[in-house]
C-alpha cells in the first residue's frame, strides 16, 4: 500500500507573488493579476461592485475580470442576498480557492496581438486612438467590399446595408440589419474583439470605420454612428444611420 501523499506546505509570499504572476502573464492583463491579489487577500471575498470601486473600473469590466478568473479556477463564486431582502437581484461574491495555484493557462497568440492592440490603443490619446481605430476599419472596410462578388455600384442603400451585414456576420459579428422608427440599423450579436473592446471600448471604432468603409464602396458616403455597444454594458452592439 502506497504511503499517503504529504500535505503541501503554504506557500511563502515570495512563492505566492510568483506564482500570481506566472498566472497573470498567461493572461496578459496586469489589472487581473491586481483584482486576483485584492481578492485574495480580502477576507470573505468581493464583489463586482467592491473591485469596481477600488480600481476605479466600469462595473461590466470588473466582473467581467472576475469571471474570468473563476472560470479559470482562480476564484470561487457564491451567490448572495442583501440580509432580510427577500427581493432584488443576488449578487456574486468572490473568494479566493487557496494559496496553491495551478499554472496551467494556454496562451493564444490572437489573445496575444488582441492585448498588444488595446494597450497600444490606451497609449494615445483618446481623440487620436478613436481616429486610427476607424480609419483602420475603413481602410479594412473598402477591401473587404473591394472583393465582394459581383457589381458594386448603384445599390440601394437597403441593398448594400445588407451586404455589409453579410460580410460583418462572415469576420465573426453575426450581424443583421432592421429598422425602428424609421432608422436603418445593423446590429452584431457577437464581438470578435472579444475581452479587448470591454477593457479598451476605443475598438468599436474599429466597427464603425469597416461598415463606413463598405457602405462608401458599395453606396456611397454614410454616417454611421454607435447607438449602443457592449463594452457600454448594453446587450447588443448597434449602428444606425
Amino acid at each position: 500500500m502506497a504511503p499517503p501523499s504529504p500535505t503541501p506546505s503554504p506557500l511563502s509570499p515570495t512563492e505566492f507573488s510568483s506564482a500570481v504572476s506566472a498566472i497573470t502573464n498567461a493572461f496578459g492583463d496586469p489589472t487581473r493579476r491586481a483584482i486576483y491579489l485584492f481578492a485574495h487577500q480580502t477576507d470573505g471575498g468581493v464583489t463586482a461592485t467592491q473591485v469596481a470601486e477600488h480600481f476605479g473600473l466600469h462595473p461590466n469590466v470588473a466582473r467581467h475580470h472576475l469571471d474570468k478568473l473563476s472560470a479559470g479556477g482562480y476564484l470561487e463564486v457564491a451567490v448572495e442576498r442583501a440580509a432580510g431582502s427577500g427581493a432584488g437581484r443576488p449578487s456574486k461574491r468572490y473568494r479566493s480557492t487557496g494559496e496553491n495555484v495551478a499554472i496551467e493557462v494556454p496562451v493564444r497568440t490572437d489573445d496575444l496581438v488582441m492585448t498588444l492592440l488595446g494597450r497600444a490603443l490606451a497609449a494615445l490619446p483618446p481623440d487620436q486612438a478613436q481616429a486610427m481605430a476607424e480609419e483602420v476599419g475603413e481602410e479594412y472596410g473598402a477591401a473587404m467590399a473591394g472583393a465582394m462578388a459581383g457589381d458594386t455600384a448603384q445599390r440601394s442603400f437597403r441593398t448594400a446595408l445588407h451586404a455589409v451585414a453579410d460580410a460583418l456576420s462572415a469576420h465573426g459579428f453575426a450581424a443583421h440589419t432592421d429598422k425602428r422608427h424609421g432608422q436603418l440599423r445593423i446590429i452584431n450579436d457577437h464581438c470578435p474583439f472579444g475581452e479587448t473592446a470591454i477593457e479598451h471600448p476605443v475598438i468599436c471604432a474599429v466597427d464603425r470605420g469597416m461598415v463606413k468603409g463598405m457602405l462608401k464602396a458599395l453606396y456611397g458616403d454614410t454616417t454611421p454612428a454607435i447607438d449602443a455597444a457592449r463594452p457600454l454594458g448594453d446587450a447588443v452592439c448597434i449602428t444606425s444611420f
